[in-house]
């Protein structure tokens, strides 16, 4: 017996050259692809995207407060206590009273912090490295400042 209803075919090639006109398209597009290879490349880690990007920032500065990370995180401080909190419990962080302020803490890594920064920074260049293996020096310079610059103009 067979169906009656037949279901629409869908095209076989999808017409998205509206959207290709657009570079926010191009950018997701892109980052997708960037992302789904960067989380499987920290995962042997056991760190994700924002834990990889909070550990980064506290080995490279240092005392850094809560605040000024979730600044630069671009993250709400809530948000930022879970991320911190899994950080901790795993030992790779400390949060010591700031000397200046005993309301805030400034952020350390311990050293297990330090080499698995080593190790995942390694992970994460290799992993660019071959992603965009086909954009020469010049042209990723170029991206790189056009990228900061769509940031600057972000509004809050």
């Amino acid at each position: 017996m067979t169906n009656p209803e037949k279901s629409p075919v869908p095209p076989a090639v999808i017409d998205d050259s509206t959207l290709r006109l657009f570079i926010g398209y191009h950018m997701k597009r892109a980052f997708n692809v960037v992302q789904a290879d960067l989380t499987q490349t920290l995962k042997p880690f056991d760190l994700r995207m924002l834990t990889y990007t909070a550990l980064v920032l506290v080995v490279d500065n240092p005392g850094l407060s809560q605040s000024q990370l979730a600044d630069a995180m671009g993250i709400e401080r809530p948000n930022l206590v879970v991320i911190l909190d899994e950080l901790e419990h795993r030992e790779l962080i400390v949060r010591d009273r700031a000397p200046t302020d005993r309301r805030a803490y400034a952020l350390k890594a311990t050293l297990a912090g330090r080499r698995l920064y080593d190790k995942a920074v390694a992970a994460v260049i290799t992993h660019e490295n071959r992603l965009l293996a086909s954009i020469d020096d010049a042209t990723r310079s170029i991206l790189i400042k056009a990228l900061s610059e769509v940031r600057e103009h972000q509004t809050t």
